[in-house]
């Protein structure tokens, strides 16, 4: 299906389908897609307020369903498939969200690798890892960050950042964060592409500094205002 959003003159219409169009009108079913995060806080804020904007203009066309769950690498995959098994909905994409943190190198690639071999035609996983953390995407949204450093580093960088704009400090809980960066989310997909050619050929947890949380941004950067 494609995800190119309806144009404005045609939003609120009703869909026609073949010559039963001129008696009948049919609606298309909403894409759906299932956010679960390792993250309890930060994460789920996020992607909430992106949900949020979509919802304004396109409800009808993508579904989502947000769980921040606390487990990690494997044990998140697991529950993902778990909702999308139990789920009646037939999710297209699941997005699997998490940090390479301290955990273990294979549980961090297996995960990667369960997301491949669990796709299929109508259900397709993305493995959105970052190594370290998710605040490297936040960060990537001011600059090029490629030196493998500490996720504890990565806070009072962003602090400074933000500071800069009027932005106040850094927080893991605050439910701000997608609407500040917004203005910058061009830099940061620029930016975590470049690191994703810069990692070609690594496994996740080789991949440090990398994240791919901009993959999801950017298949639904057509719907974003």
């Amino acid at each position: 299906m494609s995800l190119k959003p309806t144009k404005k003159t045609d939003l609120g219409k009703d869909w026609l389908k073949g010559r039963e169009a001129r008696s009948t009108r049919v609606r298309l079913n909403p894409e759906y897609h299932l956010i679960v995060t390792e993250g309890i806080d930060t994460e789920p804020r996020y992607f909430e307020a992106i949900k949020n904007e979509i919802n304004k203009n396109f409800k009808d066309r993508i579904s989502f369903e947000i769980i921040g769950t606390g487990d990690n690498t494997i044990s998140l995959f697991k529950k993902a498939k778990s909702i999308v098994d139990k789920s009646p909905n037939g999710f297209k994409h699941v997005w699997i969200v998490y940090d390479t943190d301290d955990f273990p190198r294979e549980n961090i690639n297996q995960t990667f690798e369960l997301c491949k071999s669990s796709s299929t035609d109508e259900t397709k996983y993305h493995a959105l890892w970052s190594n370290q953390c998710i605040e490297l995407w936040f960060l990537l949204h001011f600059a090029y960050y490629h030196s493998d450093i500490h996720r504890t580093e990565y806070w009072p960088k962003l602090t400074e950042h933000l500071k800069k704009i009027n932005a106040g400090e850094y927080t893991k809980d605050r439910d701000d964060m997608y609407l500040i960066l917004k203005p910058f989310v061009d830099t940061a997909i620029k930016n975590a592409k470049k690191l994703a050619f810069r990692n070609q050929g690594k496994t996740p947890a080789e991949s440090a500094p990398g994240t791919e949380v901009y993959q999801i941004i950017e298949m639904l950067k057509p719907f974003l205002n």
